[in-house]
């Protein structure tokens, strides 16, 4: 199997905002405490996690760093046209990602497992016309397949060597079994070349090694180990202890 490179130069190299270009940066999405307080984020080479509670700006950041690359907020592939302003508020009018002068990813894809099955009607719509967009996915229609299936065979089928993916909450589509099989596509996919940027709540996802990890809070942004987040110590802590975490929980 093809090593995963250490020193590889990735595709994109850093986000930040430029905050000349931002008009009040008490409104929303400014006035989130994290985005508010965010500097430059480096990306790594292969997988950058982004974590943080719900509502601490997550999928706004990646809304912003998906439209600001031409994908469609919705998902899909990139280089769409929209028929409406996005919703994230404006911020991809002010964040800038730093890309390589030296590479450019093949392919892009923007995965959200909350808008994929508005993704699979759009490929049978296209299949009517053109087949290949059914071979893409595995031969079949993505709506004959559960919400989960369906997710992987997108992994599966979609994603491609020297590219570059954002996924928004994948684990959300999957099981526990499900997840350890896309953790496995995302490892052979890095090791093809390919870089990824991943919102998460899953400690199964984030334990991938060759990544680093974002923290989002109310004091900003945050590099962060992996048993260092909330995410881990809280899902040990209660598969080690469950009956004790129930009895403290519930009393």
């Amino acid at each position: 199997m093809q090593s995963r490179p250490a020193n590889r130069e990735p595709f994109f190299h850093s986000v930040h905002i430029v905050w000349d270009e931002v008009g009040d940066p008490d409104t929303f999405p400014y006035s989130i405490p994290a985005i508010k307080k965010m500097g430059r984020m480096n990306l790594h080479p292969a997988v950058t996690f982004i974590i943080g509670e719900n509502g601490s700006g997550k999928s706004t950041l990646l809304e912003a760093m998906a439209v600001r690359l031409n994908f469609d907020e919705s998902g899909g592939d990139a280089n769409a046209n929209f028929e409406v302003r996005p919703l994230d508020g404006g911020l991809h009018d002010a964040i800038r990602i730093q890309s390589s002068l030296y590479r450019r990813p093949g392919d892009r894809f923007f995965l959200r497992a909350e808008t994929v099955f508005n993704y699979a009607s759009h490929i049978d719509r296209e299949a009517i016309e053109d087949r290949k967009f059914i071979q893409r996915y595995g031969y079949k229609s993505l709506h004959a397949r559960s919400h989960g299936e369906m997710f992987l065979a997108i992994v599966q089928n979609r994603m491609k060597a020297e590219s570059f993916f954002i996924m928004d909450e994948p684990e959300a589509a999957l099981s526990p079994t499900r997840q350890i099989a896309t953790l496995k596509e995302i490892d052979w996919l890095v090791r093809t070349g390919c870089q990824f940027v991943i919102a998460t709540h899953s400690p199964i996802l984030m334990a991938y090694p060759d990544s680093i990890i974002y923290e989002l809070s109310g004091d900003g942004i945050r590099q962060v180990e992996y048993e260092e987040t909330e995410h881990y110590t809280l899902t040990r802590s209660f598969l080690e202890h469950p009956k004790a975490f129930l009895k403290r929980l519930l009393e």
